[in-house]
């Protein structure tokens, strides 16, 4: 899956990275290179946390797809 992300500055000289699909799904590093690392470990988490989050039905089944 492919997630545009946004990239700010913090006010402690960090940047900061928010994942705009996900609500809530921020994360930090000093580096672009590291910010971005971080924010995939946050998008894997979140997703994990959605997916554990799921009710089905008796009738109901998941099945991962890639897009």
């Amino acid at each position: 899956m492919r997630f545009k992300v946004i990239i700010s500055n913090g006010e402690d000289g960090w940047l900061v990275v928010e994942c705009p699909s996900l609500p809530g799904c921020v994360s930090q590093g000093r580096t672009v290179e590291e910010a971005l690392e971080n924010i995939k470990d946050a998008i894997q988490g979140c997703l994990d946390v959605l997916g554990d989050r799921t009710l089905i039905k008796d009738s109901e089944r998941i099945v991962e797809v890639e897009a």
